[in-house]
C-alpha cells in the first residue's frame, strides 16, 4: 500500500470527549448527494474513540506548506495543546472541530455512520460546511514519504 499515492489530511474532532487531531491518508470522497466522506481510523489509534465519542470531525486537506503540520501531529512526544500549537492558527467550526486557517479544504463534518473493518473503524461523515482555501501545491504521501503535486494553477 506504500505505492498507493494519497492526500495528506488533518482529521480534527472536539466536543465532550476532548480536543484531537490526527494525520490521515485513507480518507475519500463517497457521494456528492448527500456530500459524504469516508476516513479510515485505526481502532487502537486514541483519535478512534474521541471521534466516536465527539460524533463529529472536520477534514483538513493540507498543502505542500503545511509540511511541518505533519511533523507536529505525528510527534508522539507532544500533548495535544502543543500539537495545535498557537490559537490563532484555528477557527471554530459549527460541529465545534477545530479548522485549520490556510488549509486547501476544510470540510466540517458530522459523523453518521460506523464500520468496524478489520483493525480500523470506517467513520462515513456528512458534509456540513466546505471553505476553500487558496490553490497551493498539494502534500500528498507516496512510497513512505510526503511529496507535493504541481499546482492546479498550472493547469489549464
Amino acid at each position: 500500500m506504500a505505492r498507493l499515492g494519497a492526500a495528506v489530511n488533518l482529521v480534527t474532532t472536539d466536543g465532550t470527549a476532548g480536543r484531537h487531531g490526527m494525520i490521515a491518508s485513507a480518507v475519500c470522497s463517497v457521494t456528492d448527494e448527500p456530500p459524504t466522506i469516508l476516513v479510515c481510523v485505526n481502532r487502537k489509534s486514541a483519535a478512534n474513540g474521541k471521534l466516536k465519542a465527539n460524533g463529529s470531525l472536520c477534514l483538513n486537506i493540507l498543502t505542500k506548506n503545511h509540511r511541518p503540520v505533519t511533523d507536529q501531529f505525528c510527534d508522539r512526544s507532544l500533548s495535544i495543546d502543543e500539537r495545535f500549537g498557537e490559537a490563532d492558527r484555528w477557527t471554530t467550526l459549527a460541529t465545534g472541530s477545530p479548522g485549520l486557517r490556510g488549509a486547501a479544504v476544510i470540510l466540517d463534518c458530522r459523523i453518521d455512520e460506523i464500520s468496524e473493518v478489520g483493525t480500523h473503524s470506517v467513520f462515513f461523515c456528512h458534509v456540513i460546511d466546505v471553505r476553500l482555501g487558496e490553490k497551493e501545491d498539494a502534500l500528498i504521501y507516496f512510497d513512505r514519504s510526503y511529496h507535493s503535486l504541481a499546482s492546479l494553477n498550472e493547469m489549464p
